[in-house]
């Protein structure tokens, strides 16, 4: 009777114990016990990582928790909330120009969703986002051409307009319905509202407690939401990394072979390609032999649905949503580099 009272006290405070933080510990245990180094290797690339991408994070959740807390959120909401189509293009435009990474923009979009912005217009703005930037786009012009570039800029603009496009029709249906995962408001279960007010912006919200609160809240939220999982994420792709090198890909996806472009953007798809990372990273494999339109898959593929990411978007919205999500980035990926080898072969022949 003691061992069963024992045993259900432990489960209780395991049960109050973060999952993802349980996972993680857990992973990096057993690989310290059976492979030591690989377990160090594993910790310096999630610490380098985490330390690469933390001013992404850190500007993504201090715009979202002013946001927040200022009210601008439900004023991105109404803007976005207009006609359904003029709503998806201005997303995806905006997408395409806005410097946040596939990560970074998570707590933008629980914002929108929680704030009563439709699927359609945030699923648009999510996948064109962490596609191309202004800044990315010069970075990338003199290493792969102003062909590879352009067609990457109008990818993102493309994927975000046909994937929001596609979702506003199936948007009656009940798949879509509540879209974010019970308890989930704002990423961090703030409990936001959904309706969408016309209430004025408090610029200087700092000087309001309750609005001090609220941006303190929502910023500490969402940044251990993000940084739980993304430590995970990172130390699962460092296996990756270790066990399916680089040049591997490089060499098993050069040439002409049929498969190398499905199977460039089947490898992308958990790879974590984030923003200015993937330019050396794509220009390499490109040089081990992979086919440029491989390349752009490949990069595309790994932009939208790397394995951070998703895993974010799994435990911010329900399955459905999620699923959707991975089959407009992996379509978009696939039809995007079939599209740029078609028109270089027209170009070259």
């Amino acid at each position: 009777m003691a061992f069963l009272t024992d045993s259900l006290t432990l489960g209780r405070r395991l049960g109050s114990v973060d999952r993802v933080l349980l996972v993680f510990i857990g992973l990096f245990a057993v690989l310290a016990l059976t492979v030591p180094d690989q377990a160090v290797r594993s910790l310096e690339f999630t610490g380098d990582a985490l330390l690469f991408i933390a001013p992404f994070i850190a500007v993504s959740v201090l715009v979202a928790a002013s946001a927040k807390a200022s009210g601008f959120d439900r004023q991105i909401a109404r803007a976005f909330a207009g006609g359904p189509w003029r709503a998806v293009f201005l997303a995806a435009a905006f997408g395409a120009l806005s410097p946040f990474c596939s990560c970074g923009v998570i707590p933008l979009i629980a914002g929108l969703l929680a704030a009563g912005v439709p699927l359609a217009p945030v699923m648009a703005f999510w996948l064109a986002s962490p596609l191309m930037d202004p800044e990315m786009f010069i970075l990338m012009l003199p290493i792969f051409g102003t062909g590879f570039t352009v067609a990457k800029l109008i990818a993102a603009f493309a994927i975000g307009v046909v994937a929001g496009g596609a979702t506003h029709l199936l948007s009656g249906t009940a798949m879509l319905a509540d879209p974010l995962r019970s308890g989930i408001g704002g990423c961090g279960g703030c409990g936001a509202g959904t309706t969408l007010d016309s209430a004025p912006v408090v610029a200087r919200f700092w000087r309001d407690s309750a609005r001090r609160s609220v941006f303190v809240r929502e910023g500490r939220s969402n940044a251990w939401f993000l940084g739980k999982w993304l430590a995970l994420a990172f130390l699962l792709e460092s296996l990756m990394i270790a066990y399916i090198p680089a040049d591997l890909i490089g060499s098993a996806l050069s040439g002409e072979n049929w498969w190398s472009i499905p199977a460039s953007v089947i490898f992308g798809v958990p790879a974590y390609l984030n923003g200015y990372a993937a330019i050396p990273t794509v220009h390499a494999l490109i040089e081990m032999g992979m086919g440029p339109a491989a390349g752009l898959g490949f990069m595309i593929a790994g932009g939208a649905t790397s394995i951070p990411a998703a895993m974010a978007v799994f435990a911010l919205v329900r399955m459905p949503v999620f699923m959707l999500y991975v089959a407009w980035a992996f379509a978009g990926a696939l039809v995007t580099a079939y599209s740029f080898h078609v028109v270089m072969l027209v170009l070259a022949g």
